[in-house]
């Protein structure tokens, strides 16, 4: 049965968005599905398609896992501040109660905002765009710890003991935890993390997880003089709805995390035939302005705020419906 009240909310949600961000004066921007390159993102598989014309060839394209990398390119094209709302698309995805492999990301890049100003823009958007009947649970104040005190209150585990991956693996067989002989820093990390911290996190309203580990590479900024990154993740009703970074600016540094993810991509990949995709040579050269970037699932944001557990009955066409 179609729910096409689920669909009037959608479009009312949706319809919110847009005036929130218009009347701050943010670009509304439409980017393409498909792109002939990719970041490298070893953790996210990727839809392979072809493009075949008979006057300039075939070539391989891929379904967007996300427009980050149109996006920053409009950045660096000095767009200023810019929103989006696209159709993106993660192969080998669970076909579980918050995951479809074909979802709607809101996404929007704040020039001259770090990751703290997009918490309060963030707070403020929740409030301004809930659709009635909206629980008092999905809406401000934010509940706001880094993730170091979310794993001390939760894991008994202090990430700044632990910086070693021995140290992190003693205190994560201490919880009872399996660990594989030579396990990466950040994989254990994750493995406590699931397990003992993200089923525990307080529900009564949105709780923001700040000073992500450094260990665990990505494009958000480092924090002086500490071992976090400036990211922080949004969980409403225990479910992860949001992620921001305050961008990385230095080219050097997207470089070299080029360079790494991409031999990581390439050595776990090889023998699986899962696709390799071709690797953008003009994202690191990109001159982003300083700025902050922040995705949220739209479908789970949607289906917190209506009340719900799963979001397959939100959509009209789940994937799980086709298998």
């Amino acid at each position: 049965m179609f729910d096409f009240n689920a669909q009037k909310m959608r479009s009312l949600l949706f319809r919110n968005i847009r005036n929130f961000f218009d009347t701050k004066n943010y670009l509304e921007v439409f980017t393409p599905t498909l792109s002939d390159t990719l970041i490298p993102e070893p953790t996210i598989q990727n839809f392979k398609t072809e493009f075949i014309n008979e006057f300039v060839g075939s070539k391989h394209f891929y379904m967007i896992p996300s427009p980050e990398i149109f996006m920053k390119t409009l950045l660096a094209n000095n767009s200023g501040s810019i929103y989006e709302i696209s159709q993106c698309f993660r192969n080998s995805e669970q076909l579980g109660d918050v995951h479809n492999p074909e979802f709607t990301m809101l996404e929007y890049y704040t020039v001259g905002f770090d990751e703290e100003d997009s918490i309060a823009l963030t707070e403020e958007l929740i409030r301004e765009t809930a659709i009635p009947g909206t629980p008092e649970y999905v809406l401000p104040p934010f509940i706001r710890m880094s993730v170091n005190e979310a794993m001390i209150k939760y894991a008994k585990v202090d990430l700044e003991k632990c910086q070693e991956p021995i140290k992190l693996r003693e205190e994560a067989e201490r919880l009872g935890l399996y660990v594989p002989e030579n396990e990466p820093w950040d994989d254990t990390f994750n493995r406590i993390f699931i397990n003992f911290v993200e089923t525990n996190l307080p529900t009564e309203h949105p709780v923001v997880l700040t000073d992500y580990p450094y260990q665990i590479d990505c494009l958000a900024k480092r924090k002086a003089g500490t071992p976090y990154r400036q990211r922080w993740e949004m969980y409403i009703a225990g479910v992860e709805i949001a992620n921001c970074y305050r961008e990385e600016t230095d080219k050097e540094v997207t470089r070299a995390y080029y360079e790494k993810e991409y031999q990581r991509l390439a050595r776990e990949r090889a023998e699986t035939g899962l696709p390799i995709p071709t690797i953008s040579k003009t994202f690191p050269e990109l001159e982003i302005p300083e700025s902050s970037g922040v995705a949220i699932g739209l479908d789970r944001l949607l289906m917190v705020m209506m009340g719900k557990t799963e979001i397959a009955p939100l959509l009209l066409f789940p994937l799980s419906d086709m298998m």
